[in-house]
């Protein structure tokens, strides 16, 4: 059976002010995929990210969820339609204990499924429930990260956006979030659109990926393909992790 694809993004282009940033970006991820996004630092792949949410606007094209245009609707509305973000920078709130963020990200559910929800995000990164008390600012990076994530899971998302998850993390950090984020697509078919520099990490995760130069998507394939490609390798690969 063909796989149903959930969000379709068709010849998007993006600005800030007069500054072209996207320039007719296509792409697309199916139903219990894993799609990951490459590029270099101010390729455009975190304006991606944005623009599906709804800031800034995409100025020309199409932005389709789940069969429905959601390229002029609020950020508010998208986020109702079961999508969830894991932003750049994690953009936790940091006055707010972790039990706190959680209720947050649930509120979009009205919290009924809280406790369920909470103790599932617990089994996955453990050491948020020993912080459960704490203030989000007073955690390490790696757990801010974790927060973030749980957080967005805590909305019951059909599709998690994660925006370098892996950014000034410890190797090891970075494995528990790849480890969780391969976990959650297996056992619950959560669908992932992944944005990454750490390119191998991402490639190695996911079903299919996309690189981004410039505002233009330049290359697509599956994780595999990409890695092997010579010049994915040379521009994102050499000297790092083999």
């Amino acid at each position: 059976m063909a796989a149903r694809t959930l969000l379709q993004v068709e010849g998007v282009q993006t600005y800030y002010g007069n500054i072209r940033a996207l320039n007719g970006v296509n792409v697309s991820v199916n139903e219990g995929e894993i799609v990951a996004l490459i590029g270099a630092n101010g390729a455009g792949k975190s304006t991606l990210m944005m623009t599906i949410f709804g800031s800034p606007r995409a100025r020309a094209g199409k932005i389709t969820f789940s069969g429905t245009d959601i390229t002029e609707m609020p950020t508010h509305e998208i986020a109702r339609m079961r999508i969830a973000q894991s932003p750049e920078g994690r953009r936790i709130f940091p006055r707010m204990t972790v039990m706190e963020n959680l209720q947050m990200g649930a509120s979009l559910d009205k919290m009924r499924h809280f406790n369920e929800d909470s103790e599932k995000v617990f089994t996955l990164f453990p050491r948020l429930k020993e912080r459960i008390a704490q203030r989000g600012g007073t955690l390490s990076g790696g757990e801010q990260q974790m927060l973030s994530i749980a957080r967005a899971l805590m909305a019951r998302p059909k599709l998690l956006l994660l925006d370098e998850p892996s950014l000034g993390l410890a190797p090891l950090i970075v494995k528990q979030i790849f480890d969780a984020i391969r976990e959650l697509n297996k056992t619950e078919g959560l669908t992932v659109f992944l944005v990454e520099q750490n390119a191998f990490g991402a490639l190695k995760l996911a079903n299919r990926g996309y690189v981004m130069v410039n505002g233009n998507v330049t290359l697509s394939g599956s994780g595999v393909e990409l890695l092997a490609n010579p010049d994915v390798r040379a521009a994102y690969l050499e000297g790092g992790r083999h």
